[in-house]
């Protein structure tokens, strides 16, 4: 069956598809709005881990939505929340099984019961969390052992994920300092292939 995993080129995705590899026909899908050209990062990642990746198109209107809700926020979460929540709606209307890096212990995206239970039944699709039951250190211990990664700064290490194009968009709509008051300094991980 083939399964496509919203993929960032990250390694909570990347080892998630790397953990459905031998039970899926594991597509990897980037995500994007069409706003930068960050879906590229993920296409490398993808071509590093020898795994077909696909791009699916997000409306921009839930870009612009959750910029501006993130904007009022002060914070990401919630914008980004609507953005991945989008993001697996799209998946599924693509694809007969769905998969995310989504961890136990993520504060954001997050993934309850109702939504996947509304989600499967909705589009007839399978979705599997093969990292909800790893919290952060598990997901490392895995990570370093099955992955080459690079890690950074947000600024520094580029993804094609959610983050980069949200950011790319409150630049142009709302300034460059707006984007250090709403996003927390965080470290980010990018995957240059398997170990």
């Amino acid at each position: 069956m083939v399964l496509g995993v919203c993929f960032s080129g990250g390694k909570d995705s990347a080892l998630a598809a790397l953990l459905l590899e031998p039970h899926y026909d594991v597509r990897l899908v980037g995500c994007t709005f069409g706003v930068s050209d960050a879906h590229e990062h993920a296409r490398e990642a993808a071509e590093s881990l020898g795994l077909p990746f696909e791009r699916v198109d997000l409306d921009e209107e839930v870009a612009t939505a959750a910029v501006e809700r993130m904007v009022a926020d002060g914070y990401p979460r919630n914008g980004i929340q609507s953005v991945h929540e989008h993001a697996l709606e799209r998946v599924a209307t693509s694809y007969p099984a769905l998969a995310d890096g989504t961890r136990r212990d993520d504060r954001v995206p997050s993934v309850d019961r109702p939504f996947v239970q509304s989600l499967e039944d909705r589009h007839g699709v399978n979705y599997v969390r093969p990292l909800a039951g790893f919290g952060r250190g598990a997901i490392d211990d895995l990570a370093d052992r099955s992955l080459s990664v690079e890690t950074g700064p947000s600024e520094a290490v580029p993804k094609g994920d959610y983050e980069a194009e949200l950011r790319a968009l409150i630049v142009e709509e709302h300034g460059a300092e707006t984007v250090r008051e709403v996003f927390p300094d965080h470290v980010q991980s990018r995957v240059r292939g398997r170990a």
